[in-house]
């Protein structure tokens, strides 16, 4: 759901003024994207968070990734990646996914320490993720724990342009009528489609980068460089 019903530049110049914490403040003000922009003429930056659980309420963000790029160029120079430590620590259950384990988080910073680098690499940019309840969710909370305010900003989300082409509409009928299974819109099945090389997956800095791959992938196949970003924001 949008903010603002859709109107995310106005509601992104409430929050500049609605916001007390000077770091929040600052990112809501830099915001200067408008609906019909040109994703072509859009910086972007894929971001990812590997957390200890699905639940917000019960679980932590335990890495983040993000990567800028264009419609052209990855730049992977410019990628950053942080290992936090979650405030109540972790049960070990989600190990066999990210290989991130307690002494790796035991010494790391904690998300309140790194969230001005964090909204430093995200102002003027704008974010794009593979299934965005995750990283709105995550993120929402982190800020709100600690801040006691709410963090929010416009996203592209690649699974949710998968959905749009492969889990609605007729094609959806379709499968269901004949009675396939639903198309996959996992991050790797949707890259797959794509003839896009198989990474490793829950890697944050990593699936940053494949989502990259994938959202231009996905341009290129399905929209075009003039695509109002209005049309893909969520």
């Amino acid at each position: 759901m949008r903010a603002g019903g859709g109107d995310w530049p106005s509601w992104m110049r409430g929050q500049a003024q609605r916001a007390h914490q000077p770091q929040l403040q600052a990112f809501y003000q830099t915001f200067s994207l408008t609906a019909e922009q040109p994703i072509s003429e859009t910086p972007l930056v894929a971001l990812d968070l590997e957390t200890s659980g699905l639940d917000p309420a019960r679980s932590a963000i335990l890495s983040i990734g993000l990567i800028p790029f264009d419609l052209q160029r990855i730049h992977l120079g410019e990628r950053r990646a942080w290992v936090l430590r979650p405030p109540s620590g972790f049960s070990g259950e989600s190990i066999p996914y990210h290989h991130i384990t307690h002494s790796d988080t035991q010494e790391a910073p904690d998300f309140a320490d790194v969230l001005p680098e964090l909204l430093d690499c995200l102002a003027g940019h704008l974010a794009v993720v593979h299934y965005h309840p995750i990283e709105r969710a995550f993120l929402g909370r982190a800020v709100q724990q600690r801040f006691k305010e709410p963090l929010r900003f416009p996203l592209i989300d690649t699974m949710d342009l998968e959905a749009r082409r492969y889990r609605r509409g007729w094609r959806t009928r379709m499968r269901a009528i004949f009675g396939q299974t639903p198309v996959s819109i996992r991050l790797g099945d949707s890259r797959s489609r794509y003839h896009l090389p198989l990474y490793e997956g829950h890697q944050a800095a990593l699936d940053a980068l494949a989502t990259a791959e994938l959202l231009q992938a996905q341009i290129q196949h399905h929209y075009s460089p003039s695509t109002a970003i209005g049309q893909l924001w969520i």
